[in-house]
């Protein structure tokens, strides 16, 4: 919890299984430990040939079960 807590309003980088990666500010988690991101921005990894694409989507909540990796700057 401690270490949480330090985590709080600081920019977190998460990637989801399907490869889309979450950059945005923690909030906190809830009950299930599902993360929660506010001012976030979702970039998708892109297919061959393709560029990077991201689009704003603001407040997330992101399950637990689909993080394969969660990074703090």
């Amino acid at each position: 919890i401690t270490r949480l807590k330090g985590l709080l309003r600081q920019p977190l980088r998460v990637t989801v299984k399907d490869g889309r990666i979450f950059l945005g500010t923690f909030v906190g988690t809830d009950d299930s430990l599902n993360i929660i991101l506010v001012s976030t921005e979702e970039y998708r990894m892109p297919q061959e040939g393709g560029s990077h694409h991201s689009r704003y989507v603001g407040q997330v909540m992101i399950p637990w079960n689909l993080v394969t990796k969660a990074e703090a700057e």
